[in-house]
């Protein structure tokens, strides 16, 4: 038997646009901000504000720990920690757009869990457009953040 590259893929079938469903979920890997993550994320991104890498000065403003940046919470949303990406290896063809709401604090310590949710399918004629609804909630089950991210599939050939 010999070894084919093409076919060492994360899931048997590929999926073109026409082959999701609305209210369709994609559930994404929970992760727990640890102090070495929010270190990674300043390093990453230049942001050196205190509020997320100095507890003293945190606790001294009412918070209990350090407060995770927007971005920082928005990444747990990125749909190559699940499956999407490996259904829709051969029809993709972009990543049009992100938006985010944040409508709760996260702090070190507190455990998130993403979601991806089908609630856009607008068709064209060769391509599709795909919307997720994107959602995080923590270990409590209070919802931090929401909000979209659109992409463009082809049809099925």
């Amino acid at each position: 038997m010999t070894f084919d590259p093409a076919a060492h893929r994360m899931v048997p079938a590929q999926r073109w646009f026409e082959d999701f469903t609305l209210g369709e979920r994609f559930v994404l890997p929970s992760r727990t901000m640890t102090e070495a993550l929010f270190a990674a994320f300043a390093l990453a991104s230049g942001d050196n504000h205190p509020v997320h890498y100095d507890v003293e000065y945190c606790r001294a403003r009412g918070m209990p720990h350090m407060l995770a940046h927007g971005f920082q919470v928005a990444i747990q949303t990125a749909a190559g920690a699940g499956i999407f990406p490996h259904l829709v290896e051969d029809s993709l063809k972009g990543f049009l757009e992100q938006s985010s709401r944040f409508l709760h604090p996260v702090f070190a310590g507190d455990t998130l869990y993403a979601a991806l949710e089908v609630d856009e399918i607008t068709p064209q004629r060769t391509t599709g457009v795909l919307g997720l609804r994107s959602t995080v909630h923590n270990q409590t089950g209070v919802l931090v953040m929401d909000g979209r991210q659109r992409y463009l599939l082809r049809r099925r050939p």
